[in-house]
């Protein structure tokens, strides 16, 4: 029997070797980490590497991706750690998502470090914003028929209750789906969500099954009530830098002895 959990360390392992950087956190995201998998979905592993000083020395500016492996069990890709940064200043709230995954494949005192410093560069407007988007484009896509596929509901509701989140709590939101179920949501909802979970534990990714009114309509009014927050929102990206650049330095420096 295959062991995923054990190939994921050795594959962690090899590009380390294979790519001579060091992996500073690898981590679970997608449907895996948000705690709603089907029995069938695939394991995106990504990460956050460090190059050795050399790399950072160079004019030609180093590759600040590597994408190791896509099949249908292993989605394996990860982030230079200059280039994460610079997506931390941007507020970008898919590298919150990796910062705050609860499944961590490894980790390390420097991650921690960039993890609290990273605090200061959310940015409300840039996180509602792409949770809007990644809503609606799920909506669009693939909740327009009779029949859709129920796991895609969670990638419309997940979003939309992420950006509730920030309205409320003014902060990243927590990954896990059942988490953001913590808050107060219409008595409505909470039904039809339930029955919608206990088919999807029955259900596979492709399968087909009627639409849900109820969550449908639940879509729709947050999809456009997180549009107009989203607009309403003034730009709080923090533009003063310094705080990633001394973390930069800080997790270089051992490298420059």
């Amino acid at each position: 029997m295959r062991d995923i959990l054990k190939e994921i360390q050795e594959k962690l392992d090899e590009i380390e070797k294979k790519e001579n950087v060091k992996i500073l956190h690898a981590v679970e995201s997608g449907s895996r980490s948000w705690g709603f998998a089907s029995p069938d979905s695939d394991y995106d592993v990504r990460f956050v590497y460090v190059r050795p000083k050399e790399s950072y020395l160079s004019i030609e500016e180093p590759k600040d991706v590597i994408e190791y492996q896509l099949d249908e069990v292993l989605d394996i890709n990860g982030w230079d750690l200059k280039k994460a940064l610079k997506l931390f200043a941007k507020g970008n709230a898919t590298l919150f998502e990796w910062s705050g995954s609860p499944v961590v494949y490894r980790t390390t005192p420097e991650w921690e470090r960039i993890r609290e410093v990273s605090k200061q560069y959310f940015s409300e407007k840039t996180a509602v914003c792409h949770y809007y988007g990644t809503a609606k484009s799920t909506y669009v896509e693939h909740l327009q028929g009779d029949m859709v596929r129920y796991k895609k509901y969670f990638y419309a509701l997940r979003p939309l209750l992420a950006a509730e989140y920030i309205e409320r709590y003014h902060e990243a939101p927590p990954v896990l789906f059942a988490d953001l179920l913590n808050m107060e949501l219409p008595e409505t909802f909470r039904s039809a969500l339930d029955e919608l979970l206990e088919v999807k534990k029955r259900t596979t990714e492709k399968e087909m099954n009627p639409q849900m009114p109820a969550i449908r309509e639940f879509i729709e009014t947050e999809l456009k009530k997180q549009k107009e927050i989203g607009d309403g929102l003034p730009n709080d990206h923090n533009k003063d830098l310094r705080a990633l650049d001394g973390i930069f330095r800080e997790i270089l420096e051992p490298l420059w002895k």
